[in-house]
């Protein structure tokens, strides 16, 4: 893809990122909550504006990317504003981007962590069809007052199975942030599902 094909990144890369990196915190320590991102970048193919603010904010040249089929044609506008390394190993990648949830196969392949390294563990930034709260799967564990219920439309009918078995690795395992137009979601693998 020529250069001049590729669209715009954030306006202002160190605020914007810096915003946008503070809401990504804000839902890994409130499992269950949903964010809307006020200012987003113009989205790269294939990815809502939330996917790609998160990942032009997680993105640099020592954080090796790995991509699904479905968000694969956003791959020259990731390198092109990050200059992130990309691999074809899931187990290589310390994000991972999924462009469509309901191919997610699941969570098997991607780097879990080890119990003296658990930050080695990736993040799978991956794309839903809706987030909602107050309904769904029932949410327990660190950042959540006595219970939460959380939403996930377009997610495979294993995926709170597959949540619940990742909690089961901890302290390893991966994180998950969901992203669906200008809201972000997340799923670190410190959250008990009660029910899903």
């Amino acid at each position: 893809m020529a250069t001049s094909q590729i669209a715009a990144g954030f306006d202002d890369p160190v605020h914007q990122a810096q915003q946008v990196f503070r809401r990504v915190l804000d839902v890994m320590s409130r499992p269950g909550t949903v964010y809307a991102l006020d200012r987003t970048p113009p989205a790269a193919p294939g990815l809502s504006p939330a996917a790609t603010a998160v990942c032009l904010t997680l993105l640099d040249f020592e954080t090796k990317l790995w991509l699904d089929g479905a968000a694969s044609p956003a791959c020259d506008h990731l390198v092109f504003h990050c200059g992130v390394p990309v691999t074809t190993d899931r187990g290589d990648a310390a994000i991972a981007l999924i462009g469509r949830a309901s191919e997610l196969g699941g969570f098997e392949g991607f780097c879990a962590g080890s119990d003296e390294h658990p930050e080695t563990a990736a993040t799978l930034v991956i794309e839903v069809e809706g987030l909602a709260v107050g309904e769904g799967a029932v949410l327990a564990g660190p950042g959540i007052r006595d219970r939460a219920m959380l939403r996930v439309d377009g997610a495979s009918e294993r995926f709170w199975q597959q949540v619940a078995a990742n909690h089961a690795l901890f302290p390893r395992g991966v994180d998950l942030v969901l992203t669906c137009g200008r809201s972000i979601a997340a799923l670190p693998r410190s959250v008990r599902v009660l029910a899903g």
